[in-house]
């Protein structure tokens, strides 16, 4: 059996951990002191390690990796596996100086840098909305007259929506890019394509997609981010043409971007405008939201433990089995809720399989074998809480989600 170091600068993950230890391996956890009071499964953990936050809650690397060379002089480690998005790069980090098999750093920025994933993705023919760094003045004014607007300006690094600005203007562009100084560089700009938002959660074993679900987003991240509004998603007709379509895209940037074993997420758009689809991003993780348990009822897929499957696999040499596919449809919708606490009593179809109990949120999944239940059901229930639940935010400069 292996030992594995896991890394998580935030609460997740934890049947992740539960499938590893159950599996016969050693589990070892790596999170930030913050998190010490979280109902991490303490029972499936061998041993926890904390590392002090700085006062942006990121983390001194020489800390990590110093803890861990002082780790492995006792205790060896087989795999390290990064449980959120802002750990692949850590992770990455940690493999590379330890000569640890799996994803290094180049790799890595490919499912962290959103200007590097562009890039790689461009050079595997895959559909991008036009962008660009925010490197050079000249190069960012000939774009700006060449590329039509609007346009988004995103940071490289961030999870989700978080951080993006729409611009309709090159002055607000320039404002901007002002306003960001020598911070700049960590940005890129990239035509607004207006379309409908689709997601892709797979699983990869051996560089190949051994399990993919694709689902649309009825309000899309942006949208909630920006405008308080009430996140849904659902599952698309199987064997539609998006879904092959994206299935098929999907294969394409796991393939391009060097995915080896390991669950991923990732989204495109369909532009209103050629009825093409685009490459937006993509992570090496489990979609955040509760997007897993929506996965689950409509695969009977449970994504963090099947990664944790080829994770184990992979480290023992033995051969990962995937699982049988389900093709029933659900849906999930999410929002604040101006009550501390969401009372359900209205919610009470026999489709809801899952409720949140998340303070001050309110959410449901619904589950059927028809696809038009589940729209008809989400669509229902955005209503009731739209107005009778709902509350809004604005968005905050950094998320991890």
């Amino acid at each position: 059996m292996a030992t594995f170091l896991c890394i998580s600068s935030f609460f997740k993950g934890a049947d992740f951990l539960i499938a590893c230890k159950e599996a016969g391996n050693t589990v070892f956890l790596v999170t930030s002191r913050g998190l010490e009071g979280k109902p991490w499964p303490t029972s499936h953990i061998d041993e926890i390690f904390y590392i002090q936050e700085k006062p942006n809650d990121d983390w001194n690397l020489d800390d990590l990796i110093g803890g861990t060379a002082y780790l492995m002089r006792s205790r060896k480690i087989d795999r390290v596996v990064a449980l959120d998005d802002f750990d692949v790069e850590k992770a990455a980090l940690v493999r590379e100086t330890f000569r640890l098999p799996g994803m290094g750093q180049t790799t890595g920025r490919h499912f962290r840098d959103k200007l590097a994933m562009r890039v790689k993705a461009a050079e595997a023919g895959i559909n991008v909305p036009a962008f660009i760094g925010l490197f050079n003045d000249v190069e960012v004014d000939n774009y700006l007259k060449t590329v039509k607007a609007p346009w988004l300006i995103k940071p490289r690094s961030e999870a989700s929506a978080t951080g993006i600005e729409k611009c309709h203007t090159s002055e607000q562009v320039w404002n901007i890019i002002d306003a960001l100084g020598q911070k700049r560089h960590n940005y890129l700009i990239e035509q607004f394509r207006p379309g409908d938002v689709y997601h892709v959660d797979a699983i990869n074993d051996n560089r190949k997609v051994v399990f993919c679900q694709v689902s649309k987003y009825l309000s899309t991240p942006f949208e909630v981010a920006h405008g308080g509004g009430i996140f849904r998603s659902a599952t698309v007709a199987h064997g539609s043409e998006d879904d092959k379509a994206l299935q098929k895209m999907n294969e394409d940037v796991m393939k391009a971007f060097g995915m080896n074993y390991s669950a991923s997420h990732t989204e495109f758009i369909k532009c209103h405008e050629d009825g093409q689809f685009y490459f937006l991003e993509t992570a090496s993780r489990v979609g955040g939201a509760n997007l897993a348990e929506m996965v689950y009822f409509a695969s009977g897929v449970q994504l963090w433990k099947e990664w944790a499957k080829v994770e184990d696999h992979a480290a023992n040499g033995s051969s990962y089995v995937s699982p049988k596919k389900m093709k029933n449809y659900s849906g999930i919708i999410i929002s604040l809720c101006k009550n501390l606490r969401a009372g359900y009593e209205e919610f009470d179809d026999p489709e809801v399989v899952w409720k949140l109990h998340l303070d001050n949120h309110i959410g449901v999944i619904v589950k059927s074998k028809s696809e038009k239940k589940v729209l008809e059901l989400l669509d229902k229930y955005a209503d009731l809480i739209k107005n009778k639940y709902h509350a809004s935010a604005p968005a905050k400069a950094s998320s991890k989600s």
